[in-house]
């Protein structure tokens, strides 16, 4: 049976052909000054007599048209005025079924669907849905996907959930403080602008410069601490959920079985705390944080419920390239540094900013070596590791000959692991 969406949603859309217009203004601003000087108060009023109805009039219509079903195999979403588009979603293909809240939606009680499905660019999404109506239906959509039957599957509920890990507001906000990335936005917003007046005297042109540095350093200071508030990591059998958001509330979940790559960041200030920063790689999803910082042994742990077998490599274990490799990169060869297990080909890089990558071997789809002139002359080689997210971590200035056998034995060990490897499924 087809339903709606909630009928808060034609207000979200009427602002599509008010969008037009600041559009075109943005896109030609002279004339757009130019009409506006013309305009009279008469002019104005009719305007906006004309706009406010057929913005209306455009909600009312695209929410009306817009159905959705979920069939014994699939989601269909049925959408557009003019141009008809029905979306069929298969539900074993999807990934991962995020609801999101903006700071509005909240207040009105109603959440956005998002879906991440395989073989799609962006996620196709419901918006909007009332709060509990979106939690059911993705509950539904989930135990649809592990495979329940249609008649049962809106009874399973969603699945139970354990906390592994609540980021305290204080360690994030002085954990952003001791970032290089806050201090040097910080530092180019203040100090670029006042040059430019020094040497042009031209207030537009400061304007146009120091706008975007100041919303640059806003984003890697306030923006990432909004949005990365009180950031939740809990344990449910359809994978681990995450929950974040001051003003926009988010509720993602990272797929069992999806995660490609996984990496620990550790910025020069955090080493003294042993503080680290998970991000990761997931196959047709876009999730890429799964914690903003967390202890050392506390993010460790959580990398074993991702990647279950896997451990995190110490850094002993981690063999630096030789001796030479200092004449391609002075001094930042030593942030190299490579270890393979049974498990997972690790690989590091950075000196200031040190990040260790994990590729589980079954998630290597392709290996291979490069290297340059330059580097035969001094009998070096990086390894490249390609993973199922379009991504590729790289074991960079390896002795040749160590690099020839590398190569070898890990597309050896990617066989193995793609044959030994459990099925990625929901609730497995």
């Amino acid at each position: 049976m087809e339903r709606r969406l909630h009928p808060v949603t034609p207000l979200r859309r009427a602002w599509a052909p008010v969008a037009v217009l600041v559009g075109w203004a943005v896109h030609d601003p002279d004339q757009a000054q130019r009409q506006l000087t013309r305009l009279t108060t008469t002019h104005l009023l009719i305007g906006l007599a004309v706009l406010i109805p057929a913005a209306a009039l455009y909600g009312f219509l695209t929410w009306w048209f817009t159905h959705y079903a979920v069939t014994d195999t699939e989601l269909r979403i049925r959408t557009g005025l003019l141009f008809r588009r029905t979306a069929h979603i298969r539900l074993e293909r999807i990934q991962a079924i995020d609801v999101t809240q903006p700071l509005l939606a909240r207040v009105a009680g109603v959440a956005k669907l998002k879906l991440d499905v395989i073989g799609t660019g962006k996620k196709d999404e419901l918006a909007f849905l009332g709060a509990g109506e979106a939690r059911a239906l993705r509950a539904e959509l989930l135990a649809r996907a592990a495979g329940f039957a249609p008649e049962t599957a809106h009874e399973v509920g969603e699945a139970p959930a354990r906390q592994l890990l609540r980021v305290p507001p204080g360690v994030l906000a002085v954990s952003l403080l001791l970032t290089g990335a806050t201090w040097g936005t910080l530092l180019a917003a203040a100090v670029v602008p006042t040059l430019l007046w020094l040497a042009t005297h031209n207030l537009w042109t400061v304007l146009a410069t120091a706008l975007p540095l100041v919303g640059a350093a806003g984003a890697s200071s306030a923006g990432r601490f909004v949005g990365e508030y009180d950031w939740t990591v809990a344990e449910s059998p359809d994978g681990l959920r995450i929950d974040h958001g001051l003003l926009d509330r988010a509720h993602e979940t990272v797929p069992p079985g999806r995660v490609q790559t996984v990496r620990l960041v550790e910025p020069l200030l955090w080493r003294r705390r042993r503080w680290v920063r998970v991000e990761l790689d997931v196959a047709g999803s876009s999730n890429s944080v799964l914690l903003p910082v967390a202890p050392r042994e506390i993010a460790e742990s959580v990398v074993a419920r991702v990647l279950p077998g896997v451990s995190v490599p110490p850094g002993p274990e981690l063999t630096r390239p030789p001796r030479r490799a200092a004449r391609c990169r002075p001094l930042w060869w030593r942030g190299h540094g490579l270890a393979v297990t049974d498990a997972v080909f690790a690989a590091r890089y950075g000196l200031l900013r040190r990040s260790l990558a994990l590729v589980p071997h079954a998630k290597v789809q392709s290996v291979r070596l490069t290297q340059g002139p330059w580097r035969r002359a001094l009998r070096l080689a990086d390894v490249h590791v390609d993973t199922g997210a379009n991504k590729t971590v790289t074991a960079r200035l390896r002795d040749a000959e160590e690099a020839a056998e590398l190569l070898r034995s890990q597309a050896e060990r990617s066989r193995t692991g793609r044959r030994e490897a459990p099925p990625d499924r929901w609730m497995a």
